[in-house]
């Protein structure tokens, strides 16, 4: 099992997220960090947004923050809502395998699939950032900071 690019972006950024305690980062920092397009983290940041696992507050003072559903949220049921349940191989697809109907395979891979779902199930995001991962993300995302960045952070956004 494989996830795609856009789930394991939208893991990394509630990880980022779940790590901040006293500064709200804004998407366009959280992209820089983490070293994707801009673009792609809004898209995620707006699903996780539609969720109930982020907050996005604009002007000043504002940026990204994780909800307690978001801190709460089963890794397991993340994926599944970010990667969909379809099955790993697509036997019904524009060209059909001619052996669907007598195939084990597929649904042994679907048995794997729900596996993989139900070990990611007891992990919450909370649970993704405990030592030693959280203090190593602090370090990289430059977390926690303190004091002003000048006139920019005056009129912070959440873009």
């Amino acid at each position: 099992m494989r996830l795609t690019r856009f789930t394991d972006l939208a893991l990394r950024v509630l990880m980022r997220l779940a790590v901040e305690s006293t500064e709200l980062p804004t998407t366009r920092e959280v992209a820089a960090t983490m070293e994707v397009p801009y673009t792609h983290t809004a898209k995620v940041v707006a699903r996780l947004q539609h969720l109930g696992l982020v907050e996005a507050r604009r002007g000043r003072g504002g940026g990204l923050a994780l909800t307690p559903a978001g801190r709460a949220a089963s890794v397991g049921g993340l994926v599944r809502d970010l990667e969909g349940d379809g099955d790993v191989v697509d036997c019904d697809g524009a060209v059909p395998c001619p052996l669907r109907g007598a195939c084990v395979l597929r649904g042994a891979l679907r048995r794997a699939q729900e596996a993989f779902f139900a070990a990611l199930d007891p992990l919450t995001v909370d649970a993704l950032v405990a030592a030693p991962t959280g203090p190593l993300l602090l370090g990289i995302s430059g977390g926690n900071r303190s004091g002003s960045e000048g006139p920019a952070a005056e009129g912070r956004m959440a873009d």
